[in-house]
């Protein structure tokens, strides 16, 4: 396989050298293929009518007479066949006298010898051949011509393609044409070989369709993949073809849903949004979903189901695809209504005005995205001066402009002048006012637009900033007093300045900036450092202009030169003053909006991983906030992440002393509390206190205690710290004491604790502040959900917090959840969920699916709480519960503590009998083997059906019956590194390789600690595909925290503190 690299380059090298290449090829060969092919027309009935003899040589007892026929005419004697080194296989070609002579070509088959023409229709009896298949093997030689007219098609069809059209002849040599045609299966020609007319018609097309078809080849690796140049991008954006992922193929859903709307829920979709489109097609084009995927997500949108139950439980409707691509098509959904909603309120405001017209409300609601909307609605915005065509139009030159178009050769500008009138005062006037009400009608056309769009998607549109002069001003003020002490808010904006020295003098195309760079660019410009203009060459406007003039909007009837003048000058004014910004406003948004896209979905991966790292459990350990003059305060935790003590320590004062009597405290608090882990944050004197752990490991201060730690990420932490959520789990507590528990905690049970702080607040990613807030906290909020739902709560002893984000779950229900478990004691399975208050039937469903009974948690609350654990009758008062609680059971139910959602239970009983298994064996060695030896013989499909369930559902259930209790899906996923020694970045040597953990990746690159206190950069040109696992080479870098790389050293600059690294390969 061909890497996307250099699969490219070898497209821009064909596309440059194509029309170089054919001057030489021409000499030696095309006029001999260009004769072939102008006679072969007529010369391929001649051929195919000899062909009809071959079938007459099986019935002459000697078929080796055939291989001498080609002998006869000795065509080596001849002249002419030296120009060709095949020409000795045509047995006919000596006998033109003159083969250049096109009109002596239909001489060349001996018309008077052809009485078996009519035998044609017998071509269709040619089926005979493959009964002698061993004979036609030697008859090869008599095939020239047939290569040669495929030879001949193809180098009139692109002159690149001689050279691959000489590579299947050599191929093609002793076996049977049908055999060898490019893009055809050989298997197919061998066994179904059929007559030779449809050998022709086959042959036929594919000379002529692929001539109009070159895309075809883009995947062969041939010089026709230079007709596809907007792949180039691949090389430097490293998508790794991610958008593939998002066209799911139908067949992959074994038993899927390709259904369409029903017609009440169709009107009732158009109805709701109201526009003259059909949201589903418009989703399915935005988002690349096929229709019927569209429309199932676009139902269990309306049904109120979550994104992790629609993937979790609905995987047959969805078609398999994953929570992000899923997500993807909400989002697109979401925009689609909001643009509806919008429309609405623009219609009823300029309804209110009494400016909407019926041809206005259409061209509104024919609006596909907000910048159609509002190139449409700004001219009629309230409070904005009248345009220059509205102006016009007041003066009653729409009759005017109207006549122009339909009937010019009728319209007299002089009748239209009204002296003293502003604006129709002179000819003149009449004529500017008729050109800008033309110019509007040309700008908000349809039809011009998209020609113009279509222009400018096939030139190179390119965005272009530079330093401002503002900027530039600012600089030159600031260089006669560099001497003098300035004030610290203008150092920092210098040095803002100063930060956007790359795009000073930036030109790149709007096809392959990539979106850092657009951030980049779009944070200079709000900062007024930087101007930015998009670029649109010259020709489109040329083009543009005389499309217009010739074609679109070219009167009906004959026009003056007067009339003509106008004309051209409505065009050209449209162009410069109303489609060209409307160009560059679109360029900007939909490359500002790709870029958040790329910036959001980068954090939504980081984010996902980090929640997901595996947490470390049995175990005490020591969670370490450092500090320099206020200490380092200390909590030790306990395996649960019960607070067994805290305390503060001053590990860098002055004195060996005092670094002694640290030194003691902290051993006597480890070896009291049998503690072997120490975490510390990354933050302020990071680098000191591990040095001091460090040094005390290695002279085995803490013996018999086998000590190690390891380097964290506290970010939040502090604002944790003194959130209403922490003042309420850690009441009497100081705020820098709650910072060492929150560090500890993240690596005790990362999920647990990163989700009570705003993931913006948690350091990954990179330019959160110039992206959507709402969108990016919709997509890491969604991210959370999916994390925590699919990694499963234990509803007896989560917290509030993480139960917030419980699909199907808010902080009401999370509350009402705490409370109904303090008051009647834990829950004994899942059933007791509908006797909580606000818990309805879609929330329930939506919610159950995730959440835990483990029996070992309920067993454990029940006999440490038996006297709250019988109180379930006090609060049955409650109207309306009182019946439900008498139907709802009180018993343990094993399936409770599985994935297997409690609407599936009927299934997993029948399948449970079906491999003779029951509910008390889940998760054991013996129904595991039980299962797998059931699923071997019948297969999951079979089973499926005799379980009258999808195999999707069976899937899952057989999971849930065959992992193991307490299954975790995060033990799969790195865990933080625990270390006893430190290299600082003197250490470090150019070519050295390393180990080390994805800290944080970005647009650019991916930042890696390799634990010199410093992350090393690996730049996106490092990260390649043949250095990534086959699991991760189609997502964007292919990274994300946590992620345990080998990387060799590149540069190394202690000055600025940069290290440059290079990826050797990911460990798994």
């Amino acid at each position: 396989m061909v890497s996307s690299g250099s699969a490219h380059r070898s497209v821009e090298s064909s596309d440059e050298d194509c029309e170089e290449w054919i001057p030489p090829a021409s000499k030696p060969k095309v006029p001999r293929t260009a004769r072939t092919v102008k006679a072969g027309e007529k010369k391929a009935t001649t051929r195919k009518t000899v062909k009809p003899k071959e079938p007459k040589a099986p019935k002459e007892p000697k078929p080796p007479k055939e291989p001498k026929a080609p002998r006869v005419p000795k065509a080596p004697k001849e002249p002419k066949p030296p120009k060709e080194p095949k020409a000795p296989r045509v047995p006919k070609a000596p006998k033109e006298p003159k083969p250049p002579k096109e009109p002596k070509a239909p001489r060349v088959p001996k018309a008077p010898k052809e009485p078996k023409v009519p035998k044609d229709p017998k071509a269709p009896r040619v089926p005979k051949a493959p009964k002698v298949p061993k004979e036609l093997k030697p008859r090869a030689p008599r095939k020239p011509a047939a290569q040669r007219k495929t030879q001949s098609a193809k180098s009139l069809k692109e002159p690149g393609a001689s050279g691959l059209a000489g590579e299947d002849i050599n191929k093609e040599d002793g076996e049977d044409k049908r055999e060898e045609q490019p893009g055809c299966a050989e298997g197919n020609r061998v066994e179904e070989s059929g007559t030779s007319l449809r050998t022709k018609e086959e042959r036929v097309s594919f000379m002529v369709s692929d001539t109009n078809q070159p895309d075809r080849w883009a995947d062969e690796g041939s010089s026709f993949g230079g007709l596809r140049p907007k792949k180039e991008e691949v090389e430097e954006d490293f998508t790794f073809d991610e958008p593939c992922l998002k066209k799911q193929k139908t067949s992959a859903a074994c038993q899927g849903q390709p259904r369409a709307l029903s017609s009440s829920q169709a009107q009732s979709l158009r109805n709701d949004l109201n526009m003259n489109w059909d949201p589903v097609e418009v989703l399915s084009t935005l988002t690349c979903v096929e229709r019927w995927v569209c429309t199932n997500i676009v139902v269990l949108l309306r049904e109120e189901n979550t994104v992790p139950f629609m993937v979790r439980y609905r995987k047959e409707m969805i078609n398999h695809m994953d929570a992000d691509a899923v997500r993807e098509v909400q989002l697109a959904y979401e925009d689609l209504c909001s643009l509806a909603k919008k429309t609405q309120s623009i219609t009823q405001t300029l309804k209110k005005d009494g400016v909407l017209t019926a041809e206005l409300e259409q061209d509104l609601k024919s609006c596909r995205s907000a910048d159609e909307l509002d190139h449409v609605y700004t001219p009629y915005k309230k409070g904005s001066n009248l345009t220059k065509a509205r102006k016009a139009k007041a003066l009653g030159l729409a009759a005017a402009a109207s006549q122009l178009m339909e009937s010019p050769h009728t319209l007299d500008l002089s009748t239209w002048v009204k002296p003293g009138t502003e604006g129709l005062s002179t000819v003149e006037e009449v004529a500017t006012g008729v050109e800008h009400i033309l110019a509007d009608m040309i700008a908000k056309d349809p039809d011009t637009l998209t020609f113009v769009k279509t222009l400018c998607e096939n030139s190179y549109v390119t965005l272009h900033s530079s330093v401002s002069k503002s900027a530039l001003k600012e600089k030159a003020q600031d260089k006669p007093a560099q001497g003098n002490k300035r004030p610290g808010p203008e150092q920092s904006k210098n040095k803002d300045i100063d930060k956007f020295h790359l795009y000073f003098d930036f030109t790149c195309g709007v096809q392959r900036i990539q979106p850092h760079q657009t951030l980049a660019i779009n944070r200079g410009e709000s900062l007024k450092v930087l101007t930015v203009k998009v670029n649109v060459p010259d020709r489109v406007k040329a083009e543009f202009t005389r499309w217009c003039i010739n074609n679109r909007w070219k009167p009906k009837t004959f026009a003056s030169e007067q009339l003509h003048a106008i004309l051209r000058n409505a065009v050209e004014d449209s162009y410069k003053r109303l489609i060209l910004p409307f160009l560059s406003r679109s360029y900007r948004t939909k490359l500002t909006t790709a870029a958040e896209k790329e910036s959001i979905a980068m954090f939504a991966r980081n984010l996902r991983k980090l929640l997901l790292a595996c947490p470390v459990r049995g175990c005490v350990l020591m969670g370490v906030d450092p500090g320099f003059r206020h200490g380092c305060k200390l909590a030790i935790l306990s395996p649960t992440s019960q607070i067994l003590h805290t305390d503060v320590v001053y590990l860098h004062s002055s004195g060996p002393s005092a670094h002694q009597r640290e030194a003691d405290k902290l051993r006597h608090l480890m070896i009291k509390h049998n503690c072997t882990k120490v975490v510390i944050g990354n933050g302020t004197a990071c680098r000191e206190t591990e040095s001091f752990f460090s040094d005390l490991i290695s002279k085995r201060y803490f013996h018999p205690l086998d000590v190690s730690y390891c380097i964290t990420n506290e970010a939040g932490a502090s604002i944790y710290s003194v959130s209403p959520e922490a003042v309420k789990e850690m009441p009497d507590m100081d705020p820098n004491l709650r910072s060492a528990v929150s560090i500890g905690r993240r690596v005790q049970d990362p999920l647990a604790e990163l989700v009570k702080i705003d993931p913006k607040h948690l350091g990954i990613g990179t330019y959160q502040h110039d992206v959507s807030s709402g969108a990016l906290k919709a997509s890491l909020d969604g991210v959370v959900q999916e994390c925590v739902s699919f990694v499963g709560v234990d509803i007896n002893i989560c917290s509030e917090m993480l139960m917030r984000h419980v699909a199907g779950l808010s902080a009401g229900r999370a509350r009402s959840i705490a409370e109904w478990r303090e008051q009647r004691g834990a829950f004994a399975n899942r059933e007791q969920l509908k006797l909580v208050k606000g818990m309805g039937p879609k929330s329930f469903q939506q919610c159950a699916g995730f959440i835990r009974i483990n029996p070992q948690t309920l067993h454990s609350v029940r006999t440490t709480d038996q006297s709250e654990s019988a109180v379930p009758e006090k609060p049955a008062v409650k109207k309306g519960k009182r019946k439900a609680d008498s139907s709802i059971p009180t018993s343990f139910n094993p399936l409770d503590q599985t994935c297997i959602h409690p609407e599936s239970y009927h299934v997993a009983q029948r399948f449970l009998s079906l491999v003779g298994g029951s509910v008390e064996q889940i998760g054991s060695e013996g129904l595991r083997r039980c299962v797998e030896s059931r699923v071997r013989t019948g297969g999951v499909e079979e089973l499926a059906r005799t379980v009258d369930a999808t195999p999707e559902t069976l899937r899952l259930i057989i999971d849930g019956l065959t992992q193991p209790p307490g299954f975790d899906i995060r033990q799969n996923f790195g865990q933080a590194d625990f270390k006893r020694g430190v290299v600082s970045m003197s250490d470090l040597r150019v070519g050295s390789v390393l180990t080390g953990r994805v800290d944080n990746t970005t647009l650019f690159g991916a930042f890696v600690d390799i634990g010199v206190g410093r992350s090393g950069l690996i730049h996106k040109s490092n990260i390649t595909l043949n250095k990534l696992p086959a699991d991760q080479r189609r997502r964007s870098l292919a990274l994300g925290p946590g992620e345990r790389v080998e990387v060799r050293v590149l540069n190394v600059d202690p000055q600025r503190g940069r290290i440059g690294l290079d990826l050797i390969r990911v460990l798994q």
